[in-house]
């Protein structure tokens, strides 16, 4: 199974948002700098979170992107949807059913083993990534991450960061 690159990128930016402090944003010029990433690019991403309700959206010269929700509320599986949409990543075509000896579509009344067991991994799949919370990608990478890694991306995150007026979250 081949996941997109946004996908990373999605989960990078998610992440790197999650350290923003109170209700600040950061712009999707910074975050696509952060990572190497077009801005073009990656504003098609952080418009999917946004339409999936990870992110909000706030307009304005001061204005970029926040989480909507707290980083324990947001699983990896949230993320990969908003990205790649909810369609299963195998989509049986019956190609059983083609060649050249056809037979009658009654003859196939049993689905598709293949079909069958790919559906099975995708919802294993599915709950395994249900079960990983961004805030413990987060957790796991400042106990792990080199220092200097920790220390760059706080500096960045720190920099880029733009503060509000308000300090209310919906859906926090």
């Amino acid at each position: 199974m081949k996941l997109s690159e946004g996908v990373e990128a999605a989960i990078h930016s998610a992440a790197m948002l999650a350290a923003l402090e109170d209700d600040a944003t950061m712009p999707a010029s910074a975050l696509a700098e952060a990572f190497g990433l077009s801005s073009s690019y990656l504003l098609k991403h952080l418009q999917a979170l946004t339409a999936a309700r990870i992110l909000e959206s706030v307009p304005g010269p001061t204005g970029g992107y926040r989480l909507a929700r707290v980083p324990e509320k947001i699983s990896l599986l949230d993320i990969v949807l908003a990205v790649e949409g909810p369609r299963p990543a195998f989509r049986c075509g019956e190609i059983r059913r083609n060649g050249p000896a056809r037979i009658d579509a009654s003859a196939y009344v049993q689905p598709c083993g293949i079909n069958a067991a790919m559906l099975r991994a995708e919802r294993a799949y599915r709950a395994a990534l249900a079960a990983e919370k961004l805030s413990d990608i987060i957790s796991e990478f400042m106990a792990d991450a080199d220092p200097r890694v920790v220390q760059a991306s706080c500096a960045f995150a720190a920099h880029h960061a733009r503060p509000q007026k308000s300090t209310s979250q919906n859906n926090r």
